[in-house]
This record gives C-alpha cells, structure tokens and sequence, in this order.
C-alpha cells in the first residue's frame, strides 16, 4: 500500500512545481505496475490531482496571490467544467464501447504520448514560435473547453498541454502558466468527481490507497508549492522537458503492452 502513498507523493511534488498536476505521472505510472483495475486508476488518480491542485489553489488564495486574470481566467474555468463533464463522459463511452478494459487504457496512451510529444517539441521551440495574446471571451472558454475535456478523459488532471496552450494563446510566462493551470485542473478535475458521484459511477476501489494517495497528493503539493518558490523559470522548464521525455517513454511502453 506504501507504493500508492510514494507515487502520489512524488508525482504531486513535480505536479505542483510544473503545474501540470500530478495525475500526469500517477496514471501512467499506476498503468504500468497494473495496481488497479482501469476505472479504478481513473478514479483514484482524479481524486488525487483534485487534492492537490485544491490545495494549491486553496493557498494561493489565502496568500493573496493574484496570478489569475478575470478577463481570461473565468472563460478558461468555465470553459474546462464544461470539458471536466465532456471528458467524462467521453471516458463512459469509450469504456462501454471497448471490447476489454485494457483497450481503453491503450487509447489513453497513446492520446498521452502524441499530445506529450507535440508539447516537448513546442518547448524546445518555443524561443522561435511567436506568441498570441487571446481576449476574446469566447476564444478562452473554448480552449478551457479543450483541456478540460483532455483532463477528465486521461485522467491526467491537465498534463503538459496546460502550459503549453497558456504559453502559445495568453503570452504566459512559466509560473504564471503554473498557476492557471492548476485553476483549470482544480475545476474540471472537480467537475468531473462530483458527475461520477451524481450518478453513481463510482467504481470498486480500495478505500486504504485513495486514502494514501489523497494524502500523497495533498503533501506533494505543499512541497511542490515549497520548491516552486524557490526555483527560477529556466530550472521549471528543465524540469517540464525531463518529465516530458518520461511520460512519452511509459506511455508508449503501456500502449504496447495493453495492446500486444
């Protein structure tokens, strides 16, 4: 049961400093030691990132940290509940439609490893890219509309791609990506939990590991907010583009061996 505790721990700690949410490593990872079954992975991963990501907001707030937009930030959010409840129900579907679970752990996957790899190249080029500055309302609610809906149906919580749609649409610099990110995870994370409660969709699961791993989550991220103080841009990104090239390699080993 350690296991459940180190990886949502160790994940969230990383998750918290990126703000990609620690749910980006725990489900690949959890998919890789085959510790639960794939609802169940699904479920306690949500759980785990809506922790932590809850946490992080939580104190943001309190300390009067004013790092997200209005005019942005509240179409993103309303945006990414909307695709929290879409992803959702994305997830039901393909379930129901896959022949065997661990087809449905396949897609992941391999949706994780493309959509982590178009994010690495981004990074790596993103000093010759030109940036845009979004403002419409609109606009902004439907990219928040994206994420959340990638969000829900990884099970990820926000991933990579969180930043780099904040670096590319808004002009954000990395820890005031960090930041948003971690609202839009917050929210459709949230979204989709309260759907899965509302209409009875909870799957079996060991009641000891969401314990640990909400525990896990919660501690990663008061220290991950610790380091994130701490550490300048360039160290984040360092950081971002390491785990990055980690998520592509155990995505793709989890394609290959829930499909062959």
């Amino acid at each position: 049961m350690i296991v459940f505790f180190l990886v949502a721990f160790l994940a969230s700690v990383v998750g918290a400093i990126c703000g990609i949410g620690g749910g980006v490593i725990i489900k690949p990872v959890l998919d890789l030691l085959h510790m639960e079954t794939v609802s169940a992975i699904q479920f306690l991963s949500g759980c785990t990132v809506l922790s932590m990501s809850a946490y992080s907001v939580g104190r943001s707030r309190l300390a009067g940290e004013k790092q997200l937009e209005a005019s942005t930030g509240a179409p993103l959010i309303a945006g990414a509940v909307a695709g929290g409840l879409a992803g959702n129900r994305l997830f039901a579907l393909v379930k129901a439609a896959a022949a065997r679970p661990e087809t449905v752990s396949a897609v992941q996957a391999v949706c994780l490893a493309l959509i982590t790899l178009g994010t690495l190249i981004y990074t790596v080029k993103k000093a010759s890219i030109p940036t845009k500055q979004v403002k419409s309302p609109l606009a902004s609610a439907l990219i928040g509309l994206a994420l959340g809906l990638m969000s829900s149906f990884l099970g990820i919580g926000g991933g990579p791609i969180n930043l780099v749609v904040l670096f590319y649409f808004f002009s954000m610099d990395t820890k005031k990506a960090a930041a948003n990110s971690l609202y839009i995870i917050f929210f459709s994370q949230l979204a989709s939990f309260l759907v899965t409660l509302l209409t009875g969709a909870v799957p079996d699961f060991r009641w000891p590991a969401l314990v640990l791993m909400i525990a896990g989550g919660v501690g990663g991220g008061i220290a991950g907010r610790s380091l994130n103080k701490r550490m300048d841009g360039a160290a984040v990104d360092k950081l971002f583009i390491c785990l990055m090239a980690v998520i592509i390699c155990m995505s793709l080993y989890n394609f290959w061996q829930y499909t062959f």
